[in-house]
């Protein structure tokens, strides 16, 4: 289901998966099977996400950017992925931010470019990843720090 709204330009959105209203999703990404991206995303052309992830509303996923199966991005979650921006100058390749299978990252949380976060990991609503979150790690705060494992 794709909302007439949503500017889904990519053919590779999977089976049962949702798109809703206010949605930009460029030609080369890749959206798995039973997704729900929720209104007012945009994801660019680098870009995969797996099977059974829910991206709610107003999230962008910017090149190099790879979210595994079952994962949950919260509410105005806000990824980066380039360390030195300025305006008009780019770098040859974004670095690779992955959010591995089952993560789940809260609301309004930041994750700067080129960071893993682990299998099972809960990133808490506001934190700023700055560093890797390890497999079924609990982070909060800015920067982000393992409250529990």
């Amino acid at each position: 289901m794709i909302h007439k709204l949503a500017d889904v330009q990519s053919l590779y959105i999977g089976e049962g998966s949702k798109v809703w209203q206010f949605c930009v999703i460029l030609p080369n990404a890749h959206i798995g099977d039973n997704c729900n991206i929720c209104s007012h995303c945009l994801i660019e052309n680098d870009v995969v996400v797996g099977n059974n992830v829910t991206v709610k509303s107003g999230v962008q996923l910017w090149d190099g950017i790879r979210l595994g199966n079952d994962v949950f991005i919260g509410p105005n979650v806000t990824f980066t992925n380039d360390k030195t921006p300025r305006s008009k100058h780019y770098p040859n390749e974004f670095l690779k931010t992955l959010v591995k299978q089952g993560a789940s990252i809260g609301a309004n949380a930041t994750i700067l470019p080129g960071i893993t976060i682990g299998e099972f990991a809960m990133v808490g609503a506001g934190a700023v990843v700055t560093k890797d979150v390890k497999a079924h790690a609990l982070v909060v705060g800015n920067p982000a720090k393992e409250i529990k494992k």
